[in-house]
């Protein structure tokens, strides 16, 4: 049996660019919204890879839901018609709250999507106004209604924290606006300036809070989430019992992946106890178009599933990572990399359960430069 894989799609459209926002996106005409899901069907009809066996759709962006249900529903056939989709497979759509409408979340849970990912943000008007956001907090509450009534109880929103000025009870505001939505699930992500943006053109990192009172609201959100009973089971990503993200989980455990449009990444490898590749498509929706083989545009990205990366992705998990499975797999320095734990563990960074580290949520705001330490008492050569 072919070894379950999750296929990513990205959808490339958005009404505007947000300030923050480093993804691959751009405003499209419905002609160029139509061709580029005739291209994407025409893919996964002819995958150099062969036939797969999905466990997973996520269908990123960009603004997936500037597509209609019609054009979901193109793509889903061509998944299930050249590939295997598991019985109980998770299909999630990221919406926009404000390009949704109850009939779009009917015809789209009729076709299969199960999942829906919206973006909150923050249930401040004025934040949102910052971020550049077009909907408000009331449109969001209705996406989610509308989503539930039709059925997609598996509801998650997404929350930015460290906002320029941003208070602690602004932040628990927002929580509380999750809560009141029903939601299954919550991605919360540091607001992070990124170069090029037009948030870095503006300076908007001075407006940004400090380290400290980073940290303090970054707290303050897993406490709150954690006595609402979610669960945080990856740094940035808190659920109720049972509802982790699928998709996203796939990637931290290093199970392999299939992504297909401009700046796409993959994972894959010949079978499970191989080594793997890692590959990606430009970032250019015209490339993507125009090209006579769009597969011939793959770029290499590197051999996949090393210790290193091993190390970074398990310790982004709330379980951790396994040292008795690392040194199985990769002949590291067990006993070394347990000695350098112990010091983290005085400084409540980690938590060592047997062979088994995991990161606290005080370790989760530094996790870089404790990976890094690790990795070297572990002696994996050239760490990071």
């Amino acid at each position: 049996m072919p070894e379950p894989t999750g296929l990513y799609l990205h959808i490339p459209f958005c009404r505007q660019k947000c300030g923050y926002c480093d993804f691959y996106s751009l405003p499209a005409s419905e002609q160029v919204r139509a061709a580029y899901v005739k291209r994407l069907c025409e893919m996964l009809a002819c995958p150099p890879f062969g036939s797969r066996l999905f466990s997973t759709v996520y269908f990123g962006g960009g603004t997936p839901s500037l597509l209609s249900s019609r054009q979901i529903r193109q793509l889903l056939e061509a998944v299930q018609h050249f590939h295997t989709l598991s019985p109980d497979a998770e299909i999630t759509l990221e919406c926009n709250p404000g390009a949704v409408s109850a009939a779009f979340f009917k015809e789209v849970a009729a076709v299969g999507v199960n999942r829906i990912s919206l973006g909150l943000q923050s249930a401040d008007p004025e934040q949102l106004r910052f971020l550049g956001r077009t909907h408000s907090p009331q449109e969001v509450r209705q996406a989610a209604i509308w989503a539930q009534k039709a059925g997609i109880e598996n509801l998650s929103l997404d929350v930015m924290l460290a906002l320029p000025g941003q208070t602690k009870a602004q932040l628990l505001k927002t929580l509380r606006f999750v809560y009141a939505c029903g939601a299954q699930h919550l991605s919360a992500y540091l607001l992070k300036i990124e170069p090029d943006t037009p948030f870095e053109r503006r300076g908007m990192a001075a407006l940004c809070p400090d380290a400290d009172e980073t940290a303090d609201l970054y707290l303050a959100a897993v406490s709150d989430l954690a006595a609402h009973g979610y669960r945080q089971y990856e740094v940035s990503n808190f659920c109720l019992p049972g509802r982790e993200s699928r998709h996203n989980l796939g990637y931290w455990l290093g199970t392999p992946y299939l992504g297909i449009g401009p700046a796409a990444h993959s994972f894959l490898r010949p079978h499970p106890a191989a080594r793997g590749e890692r590959f990606f498509f430009p970032r250019s929706l015209e490339g993507f178009l125009q090209a006579e083989d769009p597969w011939s545009l793959l770029q290499p990205d590197g051999e996949g599933g090393g210790a290193q990366e091993f190390f970074m992705l398990r310790l982004r998990l709330d379980e951790g990572l396994d040292l008795m499975e690392a040194e199985r797999r990769y002949a590291i320095d067990r006993k070394g990399c347990l000695a350098a734990a112990a010091p983290l563990e005085r400084a409540g960074l980690l938590k060592t359960e047997g062979s088994r580290l995991r990161l606290t949520p005080q370790g989760f705001l530094v996790s870089n430069a404790v990976i890094l330490q690790l990795l070297e008492a572990a002696g994996i050569e050239d760490p990071l």
